[in-house]
């Protein structure tokens, strides 16, 4: 177990903040969405629930000034932290002085080889996510990681609330859309906690939450291919009004096909995405699948 020095400063402190900023001559980036949690109760709550334990791994992504990676530190055998900004690392190196057994990385999430990061700084130690995602890039980032079919446990991250309830939706309600599918194949999804706009500085114009996806060991449903499914998805709720068989013509089908499809999968002919499970796009798919 790792503690912060009692003269170890409260990263939460909005007086503290701002003069380290100064000092570094930091400022925000509206671009880079950012914004520093400064409600002390959050990342510790956090770091409890992504199960991080001495003997596991985290990978953090956008660490800001460091006020989650601090809170990783005290439970986990070692963090990892990928920051975009290259103007951080020299905050960081001062705000995680006291914990040698965090490692900043400085580059783009969407582009390092993850699995490589992985196995080089992690070996076998079972490695969880736990970040405060920047929201103009939320469905890219998570989507990223479960579709590279990372060794992870699972991903806690802070989402716009927005975010969180499609990410959770259940399939079939208003809330669902494609990216609700496409997280229930890799992941169990639950909302764990709302975190107000006042919790971080500056104060965006939306209010948070935490939400987990636990991975899951296989999918809960077998596809013949999966990039068919996946198109069919974003297909039939890209255009979430119209019946699949209309919608799904962007797909490259004729309605003939479709029609046909529909039927052999036991889908009713005027269904539109949203009412569709799964496992119905999955048994679509499959009757697609020459």
């Amino acid at each position: 177990m790792h503690t912060n020095g009692p003269s170890a400063p409260r990263l939460t402190d909005v007086g503290y903040i701002r003069e380290l900023l100064e000092r570094h001559g930091f400022r925000f980036s509206k671009k880079l969405g950012q914004n520093f949690l400064i409600n002390p109760s959050v990342c510790p709550r956090m770091a409890q629930a992504c199960g991080a334990t001495p003997d596991t791994g985290v990978l953090e992504i956008g660490p800001g000034i460091g006020v989650l990676t601090r809170e990783l530190a005290q439970v986990a055998g070692k963090v990892v932290a990928i920051e975009l900004d290259d103007r951080l690392p020299p905050v960081l190196a001062e705000t995680l002085a006291e914990h040698p057994h965090v490692k900043i990385v400085q580059g783009d999430c969407m582009k390092i080889d993850l699995h490589k990061l992985l196995t080089d700084e992690f070996g076998e130690r079972p490695v969880a996510v736990c970040a405060n995602l920047p929201y103009y890039i939320t469905s890219p980032i998570i989507m990223n990681l479960l579709e590279s079919r990372l060794p992870i446990t699972s991903i806690t991250v802070m989402v716009q609330k927005e975010a969180a309830q499609r990410l959770c939706a259940q399939p079939g309600t208003r809330q669902a859309g494609a990216v609700t599918l496409a997280v229930q194949y890799y992941a169990e999804a639950q909302t764990l906690f709302s975190v107000s706009r006042g919790s971080f500085l500056p104060a965006p114009q939306v209010d948070s939450a935490v939400i987990r996806l636990t991975i899951r060991p296989t999918p809960p449903c077998a596809v013949k291919d999966e990039k068919c499914m996946f198109r069919l998805i974003r297909a039939g709720f890209g255009q979430r009004r119209k019946t699949l068989v209309n919608s799904l013509a962007s797909a490259g089908y004729t309605k003939q096909q479709l029609a046909a499809a529909l039927a052999s999968a036991d889908i009713s002919a005027g269904a539109r995405a949203e009412e569709l499970t799964l496992q119905q796009f999955a048994r679509l798919a499959d009757c697609l699948t020459v």
